[in-house]
């Protein structure tokens, strides 16, 4: 059988299956779950084209892997054959552990477990499978081979899968802030003392990079719209546990089931096989049938989440630089409780209060290197001319407050003069 299959990628063209190995693991069923997983989760609801899966993802993420590895050898990088079908076999591995929408419901329904966490379980179940071919590519994964650059394009400040979301991310949204000169990039990266560097020539299409990450975070990733879905979605499935736990008969899929019937925590689930095996079986489908099936429950909170989900009729996201004032937190509760007639137990199931957080630069973490012409290092800050990489380095929190429509407009301001 011909394995070396072209597929037509909507962002990059045709793209290349390289090796008969690499188009095992495409069509192992662990990757192919990933066809059912929205890439960006619940943000079609902001930006309806927004649409696109983990599948596509890693696809392009391996594509981006091939061409950094031709463009090093292109500088005299020696790179093994075995090295590199490694690094393609760990960057389209690196997102295997995904849940059902992604990064919303990561510690839904498994509590304490990340995705790499579950990724790394799952690379080394198709270890055994594939007879130990993957144990290079583990140790790549892992941050555990000698050769530190390769980790790095799997994992780092420049890596393929960043690479990749914001391209793929920005062309699916309509978003042009998140465009980033990927190809200008790969072809400015270089080896210098086994870590990866850029050449100096690149530094203006890293800072391009950097400020369009910032940039799809606030108005993708963190727009408060979306933090108003995930949230609702996450206080549904929190109330069908509950419910579940309680003896309530809920629709449910037999792997949705497993979920919501266990209490499963990271303990448990490293211990016993069959949550992972049930955990492999879940996508967002298992997740969106329930959802629309519940929306008639008898149970008045989950039948009332599920419906607004269903009919987009989310609630209203404020944000702010500073926090709260406790005033306006206790207005809403009141409304709330006078609106919905729920008792005061309930009243997470309405009101959510979190902090979210954007960096696009951690130089303290994996620094950006800046080869210059006379074959000097440098930090991407320290190589910049704009003063705005510092910036961009910084930590930014803004505090979000998801409440109900109904309950009317809370007027910050009016309050704090009273």
């Amino acid at each position: 059988m011909n394995k070396k299959k072209i597929i037509n990628d909507p962002v990059y063209g045709f793209v290349t299956i390289p090796s008969g190995f690499i188009y095992d693991i495409i069509q192992h069923p662990f990757l192919q779950r990933l066809r059912y997983i929205k890439q960006v989760s619940m943000t079609h609801l902001v930006y309806p084209g927004a649409l696109h899966t983990r599948f596509q993802h890693v696809i392009g993420a391996m594509h981006l892997m091939g061409l950094a590895i031709e463009t090093l050898r292109g500088k005299d990088v020696a790179i093994s054959v075995e090295e590199e079908e490694a690094v393609l076999a760990a960057i389209l591995l690196h997102d295997v552990g995904h849940g059902p929408f992604s990064h919303s419901l990561e510690h839904t329904l498994v509590e304490g477990v990340s995705h790499e966490i579950i990724s790394a379980l799952l690379m080394d179940k198709l270890n055994k499978e594939f007879d130990g071919r993957l144990d290079l590519a583990i140790t790549i994964f892992n941050n555990k081979y000698h050769r530190k650059f390769l980790h790095q394009l799997v994992s780092g400040q420049l890596d393929t899968d960043r690479m990749d979301y914001l391209n793929r991310d920005s062309f699916f949204t309509g978003v042009s802030e998140g465009v980033i000169s990927f190809d200008r990039i790969i072809k400015m990266l270089n080896v210098k003392d086994n870590e990866l560097v850029v050449e100096s020539k690149g530094i203006y299409s890293v800072e391009k990079f950097l400020i369009a990450r910032r940039l799809m975070y606030w108005q993708v990733y963190l727009h408060k719209t979306v933090i108003s879905a995930e949230q609702m979605m996450i206080k549904a499935l929190a109330r069908a546990k509950e419910l579940s736990n309680k003896g309530f008969s809920l629709f449910a899929t037999p792997a949705l089931a497993h979920f919501l019937k266990n209490q499963i925590n990271r303990d448990t689930f490293l211990e016993n096989e069959s949550h992972l095996t049930w955990f492999t079986r879940l996508d967002d489908t298992d997740i969106m049938s329930a959802i629309k099936i519940w929306a008639d429950h008898e149970d008045p909170i989950l039948s009332f989440l599920c419906s607004k989900i269903i009919h987009r009729e989310l609630f209203r996201t404020e944000m702010s630089k500073t926090a709260f004032p406790p005033q306006f937190l206790e207005e809403i509760k009141e409304r709330i409780l006078d609106k919905f007639d729920i008792e005061e137990k309930d009243l997470g199931y309405f009101l959510y209060e979190q902090v979210v957080v954007n960096s696009a630069y951690d130089s303290l973490v994996n620094s950006i290197r800046v080869l210059e012409k006379d074959g000097r290092l440098c930090d991407i800050a320290e190589a910049s001319d704009l003063s705005n990489i510092e910036a961009l380095a910084k930590r930014v929190e803004k505090y979000a407050v998801t409440y109900p429509k109904e309950i009317g407009y809370v007027n910050i301001e009016m309050l704090e003069d009273c």
